[in-house]
């Protein structure tokens, strides 16, 4: 039994021994590896506007029809704007029970929250549209993101970039020892997350302005919400990153 175990140990260790000694594939030496960057920037063309719905009433039929109302103001303020109804979103509104400890297990009250989003393509819309949300009493408004209609096509013009790029440099590189750039064998693509775009956030807080009032009293007040901020004047550019490793063959 011994030495059946040493004849298989031995041819083992002999088969391992070969392997380890096997030269390395043949493709490797006659091979050029090289790494690329590539980017693309533009202007973006195209705006969306977030706004949140919430309402919270004892009732809940009160509570879901002054967040349905809410909800129609941003629809009646984007059909002003001339905006098309498949750039105005509008989410589900969802309903919340508050017990706070009733025994009884009975809703105390109801918050009724939903979203409703607006994509503009003319940006001479943002400002109306933010002096509407005060106006009208909207006071949901959350952000401005600013970003490009076909990111697709942007990430195509930042690859394509990346690949001529990789190419050249490995043309140059063979052109010094007089060698030729064979085939493609090998490539990794890495496309970078669109960056440079402009957020405008604003989040509605209960803890409003005070204003004076004549209702109620000389020194009676009022709790108004802040006005939004101004749209930025330029947004900024946008930029699509692509990195590339090519493995070329040398003829």
């Amino acid at each position: 039994m011994k030495s059946i175990l040493c004849v298989v140990a031995a041819a083992l260790f002999v088969s391992f021994s070969a392997f380890a000694q096997t030269p390395e594939p043949k493709f490797i030496a006659d091979t050029l590896v090289v790494q690329a960057e590539g980017t693309y920037e533009a202007d973006p063309d195209l705006a969306t506007m977030a706004f949140q719905i919430f309402s919270q009433e004892k009732e809940l039929r009160k509570a879901y029809d002054t967040a349905a109302q809410s909800m129609q103001r941003i629809v009646d303020l984007a059909d002003k704007n001339n905006l098309k109804k498949e750039d105005v979103v509008t989410g589900v509104l969802t309903v919340s029970p508050f017990y706070e400890g009733d025994r009884k297990k009975r809703a105390r009250s109801y918050s009724v929250q939903g979203e409703i989003k607006l994509r503009i393509h003319d940006f001479s819309k943002i400002g109306p549209i933010l002096e509407g949300t005060v106006e009208d009493e909207v006071t949901a408004f959350r952000s401005l993101t600013y970003s490009l209609s076909d990111e697709e096509a942007a990430k195509k013009q930042a690859v394509a970039e990346a690949m001529r790029r990789a190419i050249g440099r490995a043309i140059i590189a063979l052109e010094q020892k007089g060698q030729k750039l064979g085939g493609l064998r090998y490539m990794s693509l890495d496309v970078k997350q669109l960056y440079g775009v402009a957020n405008l956030d604003y989040t509605y807080t209960t803890e409003s302005a005070e204003v004076a009032t004549s209702e109620g009293g000389l020194f009676s007040h009022k709790k108004v919400a802040p006005p939004p901020p101004p749209p930025p004047s330029r947004p900024e550019k946008i930029t699509v990153t692509a990195n590339v490793q090519c493995a070329f063959q040398i003829q």
